[in-house]
């Protein structure tokens, strides 16, 4: 579980200096993949920074209850002057506690997919090597959370899908907090979403529903007709099986609503800890009954499905 509280960041420049992020408050439940939305310069990537403790709030805090990775997909932190190996060897050493040096080394390499070039300083590389070999790396080690900051839009497209398999593979050992443009990957990989807008960061228990505010402030007009809403899919597990709809698909979305539950549950609970006022904590009772039950329509369509095969 990863706690925000009270968080403000901002960056000092000639234009002068207003709040990216302004009173952030989030608990970011375990086991709980989450994706941010928001327009370009909205926060997203200083979130990930904050979150991963590359950058530091102006006020507030972040506490981490498990292991974090560094944000996959940044260029940045590597030392130019060695090579990829190199910085792979000194990561691996500083990082890895209990792991073996030479492994990780082998699977960064294999991974990367940079050939000759990762014997190479890093100063020669590219920002698309750059970003594969940082890929690499974070995956190489065990962490309880991983960051991706547009991390499956690197390279050519058999390595994208080779780093949305990666992703794919971490789910149900890891969580992931994820930034893309790519509404598919989000849904695909996340369950909850947090929309980031005028500094303010807001909640949902459905990354649909978080993809669905984004839309209405990119596409106002959309909104207007009613179009936007159609484009959106059904809440996991609403409505009655249709016949393109696999029994391995209803049960991924039976998952994806059992975390949904859970996570809107804690946050209940949370509130009721820190006292927060009633109609507040009737707004997360209400989320937690939403969450239960879509839960509860998505065990029924699996269960229907099991039954037409049977």
């Amino acid at each position: 579980m990863i706690e925000i509280k009270g968080l403000y960041k901002r960056y000092h420049n000639h234009h002068g200096s207003d709040w990216v992020l302004r009173d952030i408050n989030l608990t970011l439940p375990k086991g709980v993949s989450v994706g941010l939305l928001g327009r370009n310069g909205a926060g997203k990537s200083t979130l990930l920074k904050l979150i991963a403790d590359m950058d530091t709030p102006e006020r507030g805090e972040i506490i981490r209850h498990s292991r974090v990775s560094w944000p996959i997909g940044l260029a940045g932190g590597f030392q130019g002057s060695m090579t990829g190996r190199q910085n792979v060897k000194f990561v691996a050493r500083v990082h890895g506690g209990g792991y073996d040096v030479h492994d990780v080394i082998d699977k960064v390499e294999d991974f990367a997919e940079l050939g000759d070039a990762f014997d190479e300083p890093i100063r020669t590389y590219s920002s698309g090597m750059k970003a594969r070999l940082n890929f690499g790396m974070s995956l190489a080690f065990d962490f309880d959370v991983y960051l991706s900051d547009e991390a499956t839009s690197v390279g050519d497209r058999a390595f994208k899908a080779k780093a949305s398999k990666a992703f794919k593979d971490k789910v149900g050992q890891a969580s992931l907090i994820m930034v893309s443009h790519s509404e598919g990957i989000l849904k695909e990989l996340c369950q909850a979403g947090v929309y980031l807008k005028d500094g303010q960061a807001t909640w949902y228990d459905d990354i649909n529903d978080a993809i669905k505010a984004y839309h209405e402030e990119t596409n106002p007009t959309a909104k207007a007709k009613g179009t936007s809403d159609k484009a959106m899919p059904a809440p996991a597990g609403a409505g009655k099986p249709t016949a393109s709809l696999t029994f391995v698909q209803a049960n991924q979305r039976r998952i994806k609503a059992r975390a949904r539950l859970d996570a809107a549950k804690l946050r209940w609970e949370q509130g009721k800890a820190d006292g927060l006022p009633e109609p507040q904590l009737a707004e997360l009772q209400q989320a937690f009954k939403r969450a239960r039950n879509q839960l509860h329509k998505a065990k029924q369509t699996v269960q229907e499905l099991q039954n037409g095969e049977g």
